[in-house]
């Protein structure tokens, strides 16, 4: 059986979150959604995130303005309110595992994810930090994410999906692409595979951490 963990990155977004947690409850999938601490302090944006936590879903952290991804900028205190910012802002909608996700700028996975003083404050704050397997570019590409998205999760026993709580992004098709994994018999997940985890509640667990640090 394929497994999927479903996350969704960049809202929360009023308008659009509604209709996804709407979806999601509707087919009994638990998600989770990596914010942005600027949504998260604008209009309606803790309303949605306390909403999304109440109905199972998981809330991240995916930095506060998501303008740039942190290995590009290393002044530690930009990594600390870019990372710790947000999480005072996520405060107990957290869950015990304080998931971050870094700006990807697109989904490349290098260098450019996480500075060194990045790393030291999710080490030092006891942050679990997650990647992803695959980013079908839901924003970009309206006619092609769900097939590219259904090939990656045909090809792999377990896929960490990135999708977009944004206008213009997923939304739009996102029964269509529910509807063919559940006649792919995938199984939806919460938690994450090792290779895409690297930090675990503070400690180094995955070599690509050398990968993705400055």
């Amino acid at each position: 059986m394929k497994r999927v963990t479903l996350t969704f990155d960049n809202g929360p977004t009023p308008g659009i979150t509604e209709g996804v947690l709407e979806l999601l409850s509707a087919r009994g999938i638990a998600a989770i959604f990596f914010v942005v601490g600027q949504k998260l302090a604008g209009p309606g944006g803790q309303a949605l995130a306390t909403r999304a936590r109440s109905e199972g879903h998981l809330i991240g952290n995916h930095s506060y303005t998501h303008s740039v991804p942190l290995g590009e900028k290393p002044d530690a205190d930009i990594a600390r309110r870019e990372i710790e910012e947000t999480q005072d802002l996520i405060g107990g909608l957290s869950n015990a595992d304080k998931l971050f996700r870094p700006m990807g700028g697109g989904g490349v996975i290098g260098p450019h994810l996480l500075s060194p003083a990045a790393l030291q404050i999710l080490r030092a704050g006891k942050y679990t930090c997650v990647l992803w397997s695959s980013v079908p570019g839901d924003w970009k590409d309206q006619q092609g994410w769900v097939d590219r998205c259904v090939a990656d999760v045909a090809s792999r026993d377990w896929t960490v999906v990135v999708l977009h709580d944004v206008e213009n992004a997923a939304l739009p098709r996102l029964p269509e692409f529910l509807d063919r994994l559940n006649s792919m018999g995938v199984e939806f997940r919460q938690d994450f595979p090792g290779d895409v985890v690297i930090v675990r509640a503070g400690e180094l667990v995955n070599s690509q951490a050398s990968k993705i640090v400055a």
